[in-house]
């Protein structure tokens, strides 16, 4: 039996998603080239879109794409915009 042809590899990509978890009965998505934000209050979709926006805006400043970055530099990025761990 001849081996099936290998299917080249695809660079990684990384995405950023946010979960609202709050609701006021309206359905929020929200979606770019490199992040998925589903859901939340007006206020909650607001602040996660807002926050998104600026980590790929510190991104583009260094010139990296998100799955350039190492999970340290990710997490520099995402508190310097106002993210914390819980």
């Amino acid at each position: 039996m001849a081996d099936a042809p290998k299917q080249p590899k695809r660079p990684a990509k990384a995405i950023i998603l946010g979960v609202g978890l709050d609701s006021d009965g309206h359905k929020r998505i929200t979606t770019g080239p490199n992040f998925a934000l589903l859901g939340g209050t007006e206020e909650t979709h607001e602040a996660m879109t807002e926050k998104v926006i600026k980590i790929n805006e510190k991104l583009a400043a260094k010139g990296k794409q998100l799955e350039d970055v190492s999970r340290d530099e990710l997490e520099d990025i995402a508190q310097s915009v106002g993210l914390r761990r819980p």
